[in-house]
C-alpha cells in the first residue's frame, strides 16, 4: 500500500488541493484540483496528473457546506479514488510564519498558538489557514500535519533588508519586511541548477507574475531582497492590489474621503491593480486581448513597475546574472515577456523572439549579457518535500 501526501491551500471560499504519492522519493502526483464556492455555490473539480477530469462535483445545501465539508470531501475523494493508497500526512500552505519560524515545521498545539498571533500581520489569509488546520485535527487527529510557509525562504535576507525606517518599538512587534511567495521562489531556486549552473549560483532575479505578483533577488540560490514586504499587498501592481503606494494616500483616503480602515483594505486588496487601473478586468489575458486604451495603460504600468523593481534588486545583489519568469503570467504570457525584457535591455538583457513565442525554457539570446528563463513554479510540490522530510526526521 502506497503512502499519500495531501497538500492544501485553504482561502476564504476556496481549498486547492493536491495529493502525491510519498512513497517514492520524486514525489509523482497523483491527483489536483480545487473546491471553490465554499458556502455560496459550492463545487469541486478533480483531475489527474495527466490533466484527465476524474470527478466533478456540486452541492445544493449551499450555505451550511463550508471548509469542514470540503475536507472531509476530500479525504473521501482520496479513498474512493485511490483504495490502494493511504493518507500519511496533510502539509498546508500557511501565509505568515512571522520572526518565528524559518523552514516547515511540524505543527502541534505551540506551534499552532504562535501561528495564531500572527493573524494581525496577513488577517486576510492566516485565519483561513490555520482553519484548514484545525479541521483535519478534528477529522483525523492522527494525521501528520506541516505548516509550509510563504515568508521562511526569505528570512535569509539581511536585517537591513528586512528594516523599514520606523522606531524600534514598533519594529520589535514584528512590523518589518517579511516577503511572500516564497514556496514558489525556493521550488525555482531547487530547479534551477538543471536549467542554468551560472545563474543558480549567482545573482537571479525571479518575477512571480499572476493574479498575486512579487519579485525577488537571490544569491547562491538564497533570498537576498524581495517587493513584497510586512504584507502581501506591497510592490507591484497585481490582479486587484494596488502594490506599493504613498503612505500619505492612506492617510489622505482616511482624513479627507473619511474612507475607515475596512474600506480601505478592501480597496487595497480587492479594487486596485490591474483591475482598477483598466475598469475592466484584474485578467491579463483580457487586459492583452482588449483594444481599450485604459487595458493598454494598465499594462504598460504592470511592465514598468516590474522594470522599475528589477533595478532595485539588481541593485540590492550587486549585479544580475539572470531573470526568471514563473508563475501564471510568467510562464504564459510572452507579451508581457518580451515587454518587460525591452525595459530590461540597459542591463543586458537581449529576448530571443522565437524562442519566447515558442514557450522555450531559455528565452535569451546567446548574445545577451543576462540570461532570461520562463520556468514553471511548483508550490505544492515544494510543500510535499517539506512534509514527505519532516515524515522521514519523525
Amino acid at each position: 500500500m502506497a503512502d499519500v501526501v495531501l497538500v492544501l491551500n485553504a482561502g476564504s471560499s476556496s481549498i486547492k488541493f493536491s495529493a502525491f504519492d510519498g512513497g517514492k522519493a520524486s514525489l509523482p502526483l497523483i491527483l489536483r484540483g480545487q473546491v471553490e464556492g465554499l458556502y455560496t455555490a459550492p463545487r469541486s473539480l478533480a483531475k489527474d496528473a495527466a490533466g484527465a477530469e476524474i470527478e466533478s462535483k456540486s452541492w445544493s445545501d449551499n450555505a451550511t457546506f463550508g471548509h469542514e465539508e470540503a475536507i472531509a470531501y476530500l479525504i473521501d475523494l482520496l479513498r474512493s479514488q485511490r483504495g490502494d493508497h493511504r493518507l500519511v500526512a496533510v502539509g498546508h500552505r500557511i501565509v505568515h510564519g512571522g520572526m518565528f519560524f524559518d523552514r516547515a515545521t511540524r505543527i502541534d498545539e505551540g506551534v499552532m498558538a504562535k501561528l495564531q498571533t500572527l493573524t494581525p500581520l496577513a488577517p486576510l489569509h492566516q485565519p483561513h489557514n490555520l482553519k484548514a488546520v484545525d479541521i483535519v485535527t478534528r477529522i483525523r487527529p492522527d494525521l501528520p500535519q506541516v505548516a509550509c510557509f510563504d515568508t521562511a525562504f526569505h528570512r535569509t535576507q539581511p536585517e537591513l533588508a528586512q528594516a523599514f525606517a520606523l522606531p524600534a518599538a514598533i519594529t520589535d512587534r514584528g512590523v518589518r519586511r517579511y516577503g511572500f511567495h516564497g514556496l514558489s521562489y525556493e521550488y525555482i531556486a531547487s530547479v534551477l541548477p538543471t536549467f542554468d549552473a551560472k545563474a543558480a549560483r549567482g545573482r537571479t532575479v525571479v518575477a512571480h507574475l499572476g493574479n498575486g505578483s512579487s519579485m525577488c533577488a537571490m544569491v547562491n540560490g538564497r533570498s537576498v531582497a524581495s517587493t513584497m514586504g510586512f504584507t502581501a499587498v506591497e510592490g507591484l501592481p497585481m490582479g486587484t492590489r494596488c502594490g506599493s503606494v504613498d503612505p500619505g494616500v492612506i492617510l489622505y483616503l482616511l482624513a479627507e474621503l473619511k474612507m475607515d480602515a475596512k474600506a480601505i483594505e478592501d480597496l487595497i486588496y480587492k479594487r486596485s491593480g490591474l483591475l482598477g487601473v483598466s475598469g475592466l478586468s484584474s485578467d491579463m489575458r483580457t487586459l492583452l486581448a482588449s483594444d481599450d486604451a485604459r487595458a493598454a495603460f494598465a499594462i504598460d504600468l504592470f511592465t514598468y513597475r516590474i522594470a522599475r523593481e528589477l533595478g532595485s534588486l539588481a541593485a540590492a545583489s550587486e549585479g544580475i546574472d539572470a531573470i526568471v519568469f514563473t508563475a501564471g503570467i510568467g510562464e504564459n504570457s510572452p507579451d508581457i515577456r518580451q515587454r518587460v525584457c525591452e525595459r530590461a535591455a540597459w542591463l543586458g538583457a537581449v529576448i530571443d523572439e522565437d524562442a519566447n513565442r515558442a514557450g522555450s525554457a531559455c528565452i535569451s539570446t546567446p548574445s545577451s549579457l543576462v540570461s532570461v528563463w520562463s520556468i514553471p513554479t511548483n508550490e505544492e510540490l515544494m510543500i510535499a518535500r517539506h512534509t514527505q522530510a519532516l515524515l522521514a526526521e519523525a
